[in-house]
């Protein structure tokens, strides 16, 4: 009976093992599934034909403050559809809107107006957001646009006849009037003292039909988009009596404000055009932005070969050690009286104070029980990262991650602090899980306010609601503060930790040392 119940439960092991293999490629890890794109004459429940361009906020390399999309005055879209972002995500200061622009899949477009914006020399509101799109193409702010949950790339030449492709792109470009260099997007951009905005955008969409791939074939009329690539640029077209993209003429402005009753008008256009590249799988389409960052040729074998130097070397002088310390400590603890000692040397003189109560053993003990917290929270969300599900399709999702982890680990940092507390002596237990639970998160939560006020006050999209510093109030004391009572709970009925050798009663004292050795 017992082998019949054996075979049984190998057999369904190996059942278990071929129905994974099986289905294996039907995984996909949460947010990384592929989305399928057909023209909208056969859009069905199984694909798309509407392709959702998303806008991120500004940044620059220039200033910490990023703002919005709608802050630079540009064109925006319905705003009330926008996704809703995670935790990390509002903390990071992503703040993604569903963009003005139309785009159909397989529908190219030549030359479309997105729309108008118009500025009078005078008036106050006018100034203020001319001057605002000034001060956004003068600090170089980039566009961070998203399709398909990818970002949209801004390709260019580098010296080395390489191509680096960008994550995001420049609103602008402005030429100050004691350089001699012209922008990086076009060379005839290079009037001094001019402001030349990009108000048109050539958008090169490559998909990838599905037809190597086996399973998924639409039969030339849709497929899975593999890279969106942008081309900036700036076009006069008050000049023209029709839009015309193809327009070399860009728009310059000047960089002293508008006179009285004088206008100006920018219109922003775009343009689509669609590629089919079934060389690139979709699993992949990630590969081109990461081939062409600099500094990403990692020697690995280098850094194993160093990491098993170090921890060999390291376990042979912990073996020595270990080895000649035993007979030591065991020589140590059977002294009665303090004559032997006297004639060691070294630090075998201090033996019977290194594990002496430190004078600040409170605190000592809290800092231990949060850099506990914290290093299992950085390697648990190391693992996460590791097998794939902290993707960079996942947004946001590793600072979510790193403080879900954080608030549900306390009871590690409660039990450490409350053990090695109890082994210095200590009494004021109460105190002890106060300050566990209430003192590292409270200095980090007291500059994240302070930082945070400032960003209010800047107007920036990298400022946290009040709605969500409430979340993280509640996450702080509703979940960390109790299991760091159950922590230092836990840890206060274990025994004191018991010391290798005895610490002598009265204090040894340290002679004088020069200065130069302080």
């Amino acid at each position: 009976m017992m082998i019949r119940s054996t075979e049984i439960c190998s057999v369904g092991v190996w059942l278990l093992l071929i129905s994974y293999i099986q289905y294996g490629s039907a995984f996909y890890l949460p947010g990384l599934a592929p989305v399928n794109y057909c023209r909208k004459a056969e859009s069905t429940n199984a694909c798309k034909s509407d392709i959702i361009l998303y806008v991120n906020r500004l940044n620059t390399e220039e200033s910490v403050i990023p703002y919005e999309y709608h802050y630079f005055d540009f064109c925006t879209g319905n705003e009330k559809n926008s996704p809703v972002e995670n935790l990390g995500q509002v903390v990071f200061g992503e703040r993604i809107r569903p963009g003005p622009y139309d785009i159909e899949f397989l529908r190219d477009v030549k030359c479309d107006v997105v729309c108008s914006k118009n500025y009078t020399g005078g008036e106050v509101q006018s100034d203020r957001r001319l001057m605002v799109l000034k001060k956004g193409i003068s600090l170089n702010y980039q566009h961070h646009w998203i399709v398909d949950n990818m970002p949209v790339t801004w390709c260019y030449p580098l010296d080395n006849d390489k191509q680096y492709c960008s994550t995001g792109f420049p609103m602008g470009c402005f030429v100050h009037s004691d350089s001699d260099e012209a922008c990086l997007v076009n060379p005839n951009y290079n009037r001094r003292g001019f402001y030349y905005i990009f108000n048109h955008m050539d958008l090169r969409i490559t998909y990838h039909s599905g037809q190597p791939e086996g399973k998924v074939g639409f039969r030339g009329n849709g497929g899975r988009i593999i890279s969106v690539k942008v081309t900036p640029r700036s076009i006069n077209h008050l000049n023209s009596l029709k839009i015309d993209c193809d327009n070399t003429d860009p728009l310059a402005i000047k960089s002293n404000t508008l006179g009285r009753g004088e206008r100006l008008s920018i219109v922003y256009t775009y343009s689509v055009l669609f590629n089919m590249d079934n060389s690139v799988k979709w699993s992949s389409r990630w590969d081109y932005i990461l081939e062409s960052m600099p500094h990403t040729n990692i020697q690995w074998f280098s850094i194993l070969n160093s990491l098993i130097i170090v921890l060999f070397l390291s376990g042979m002088v912990a073996m020595i050690m270990l080895r000649t310390l035993h007979k030591d400590i065991a020589r140590y603890n059977q002294m009665d009286n303090g004559e032997d000692a006297q004639e060691e040397f070294g630090w075998k003189l201090v033996h019977g104070d290194v594990f002496r109560p430190p004078r600040k053993g409170m605190l000592l003990s809290v800092f231990l029980g949060s850099g506990v917290q914290v290093t299992f929270m950085t390697l648990i969300t190391l693992g996460f990262a590791c097998l794939g599900f902290l993707s960079p399709a996942n947004r946001g999702a590793l600072m979510t991650c790193a403080m879900i982890l954080f608030v549900s680990l306390g009871t590690p940092a409660g039990y450490v602090s409350a053990r090695i507390y109890k082994s210095f002596g200590g009494v004021k237990w109460k105190s002890n899980v106060v300050l566990t639970s209430l003192v590292c998160p409270g200095v980090v939560f007291c500059l994240f306010f302070v930082m945070n006020l400032v960003l209010w006050h800047e107007s920036s999209s990298g400022a946290v609601p009040f709605s969500t510093l409430i979340a993280l109030l509640g996450l702080w004391f509703g979940v960390s503060v109790p299991l760091t009572f159950v922590g230092a709970y836990l840890g206060f009925r274990k025994r004191a930790l018991e010391h290798p050798v005895r610490t002598n009663q009265i204090l040894r004292q340290i002679p004088d040392q020069p200065i130069y050795t302080q």
